[in-house]
């Protein structure tokens, strides 16, 4: 008969020794000596790891102060700063959860997010809470608003109010590599935004093979996001990857656009960059006319959207840099393909990174031969757990081990990867299936055409053609003519099928706020 020590000695040897991101990534740091050197750049400001830590630590106690526990939810609502991190790993030193969210939503989108999680602490900049109290009568589990800035509300709690008459000294919650980390919602590019589940031990698979293995990034590096920390991409170049090397991160409140991103590089001097395609193109045409200094930099890296052959070719010819494009997703963390230093094919997202498996499979998961088009399934030890209140969407797309993407590629015989377009966004013409991604490229490489987005509609015979959304560059104007023009340079350069019956000219295309396309929006 089994006796209660020996259960219980059972018990514990099968359960996962100690584990935390928030130790492993400053507190170790800190140890290993870093302790003054500057991890945060910020307006004209600066923060030492040590500085940083003890920010965190007053944090923690903080909301250890308001009652919050391990496993908790705590929203922020707040712009990429040194509160921001601070309230990111506080949270994770004590055992809750982080869930950093997209500040430019709208009032009912954060009353959607703050039930969805069941948050009851929130963390937010005074520019957002006002949307947010307009819900507050709707809002079923929110008890704690801090805020960073002024107070306008009795309820409301001054962040350094609180936190600085706090101690900088916070044991670290006895939290395991199997305990929740982190949630992220995903972007809202097929719809509602979903709360991916990461786990303590997800954050270290890109750190050691993208970070540290592909990019080489080191404690010399300062590292620059022009995506925010609401994002899993943000989030990974911010957050996680500089105290993990031990090298310093700027952080840029402002928002993004070419300009801002243009002169914190001259400001800084970031040595590596994390951008997505359209920026880059915004980037150049900025610099046609204006001049910047960006010859610190030493990595540029692409992300989010496909990096197409004109945009890369452009920017290595003007600065002599190449753009490593890769591809990553909120489910897995952050990029698990991607191209090399010194080792880029431009138009694909590159080779897959170690640590990662990939593979190309039919309809039925049988994968496919190089060369052919599938649906990309993925599986790497960042893999989130499961997205949260979304069961049958779990099952859906976390297969076993595997994430099925919902991306459509194919791989060459070199092992490079290419992106084929989603599946959700194929065009079916006739018997024929078309890649939005195909047409895209093809009307882009037209002069006057700034951006594109390919969607399906039927014509009055209930016909399925491809119809185009085209924002012009600057200097040209919409017109009937212009639409035939651009019809006509595409019917060039491929089959008669697939050029788009209708041009339509818009000024901006719907997109998420990290950049990625909402073509649901455009199909109405």
């Amino acid at each position: 008969m089994e006796t209660q020590t020996e259960s219980h000695y059972k018990y514990e040897k099968y359960v996962p020794e100690y584990y935390n991101i928030t130790s492993k990534l400053i507190d170790e740091t800190v140890a290993k000596g870093f302790g003054d050197k500057v991890l945060v750049y910020y307006k004209d400001q600066t923060y030492t790891y040590k500085e940083m830590q003890s920010m965190i630590n007053r944090v923690g106690n903080a909301l250890y102060m308001l009652g919050v526990h391990m496993e908790e939810k705590v929203m922020l609502v707040m712009y990429d700063s040194p509160e921001a991190m601070a309230s990111f790993y506080g949270a994770i030193k004590i055992g809750a959860v982080p869930v950093p969210v997209n500040y430019m939503y709208t009032g009912d989108d954060f009353r959607y997010l703050l039930n969805d999680s069941r948050a009851r602490t929130l963390i937010a900049h005074e520019d957002f809470v006002e949307e947010i109290d307009e819900w507050r009568d709707k809002l079923r589990y929110l008890e704690n608003t801090i805020i960073i800035g002024n107070r306008t509300k009795a309820y409301q709690i001054g962040f350094h109010d609180i936190v600085d008459r706090c101690s900088n000294k916070l044991d670290v919650a006895w939290t395991t590599y199997e305990d929740v980390g982190i949630w992220n919602y995903t972007s809202g590019v097929t719809g509602i935004p979903k709360a991916v589940v990461h786990l303590q031990h997800d954050a270290f698979t890109g750190l050691e093979n993208y970070a540290k293995g592909i990019l080489e990034l080191n404690q010399n590096d300062i590292l620059f996001s022009a995506y925010k920390v609401f994002s899993a991409y943000g989030m990974g170049n911010s957050f996680i990857y500089p105290p993990g090397v031990g090298a310093s991160v700027v952080l840029l409140a402002d928002k993004t656009n070419a300009e801002s991103v243009l002169a914190a590089i001259d400001q800084y001097k970031p040595t590596v960059f994390f951008g997505a395609p359209r920026l880059y193109s915004s980037m150049m045409e900025v610099m046609n006319s204006k001049k910047y200094d960006i010859s610190s930099l030493r990595l540029c890296i692409s992300a989010l959207e496909p990096l197409s052959k004109e945009v890369y070719f452009e920017w290595e010819k003007r600065f002599g840099q190449q753009i490593l494009d890769g591809i990553g997703s909120t489910e897995l963390m952050h990029i698990f393909i991607s191209n090399r230093p010194g080792d880029v094919k431009p138009g694909s997202s590159g080779k897959i990174v170690p640590g990662y498996y990939a593979k190309i499979v039919d309809d039925n998961g049988v994968e496919v031969p190089d060369g052919e088009v599938g649906n990309l399934w993925v599986k790497g030890e960042s893999m989130a757990a499961f997205y949260y209140g979304q069961h049958d969407k779990t099952k859906s797309v976390m297969l076993g081990e595997w994430f099925n993407t919902k991306d459509r590629y194919y791989r060459d015989a070199e092992g490079y990867y290419y992106y084929y377009g989603r599946g959700d966004d194929m065009l079916k013409v006739g018997a024929r299936q078309i890649s939005p991604m195909e047409v895209e490229d093809i009307l882009r490489e037209h002069p006057a055409v700034s951006e594109v987005a390919v969607i399906a509609k039927e014509d009055e015979n209930g016909v399925v053609k491809p119809k185009a959304y085209v924002v012009l560059k600057a200097g040209y104007e919409p017109s009937e003519e212009m639409a035939k023009e651009i019809q006509s340079y595409a019917k060039k350069s491929i089959a008669a099928y697939k050029y788009p019956a209708w041009v339509e000219f818009i000024n901006e295309l719907p997109k998420t706020a990290t950049g990625k396309l909402q073509r649901y929006k455009l199909r109405g």
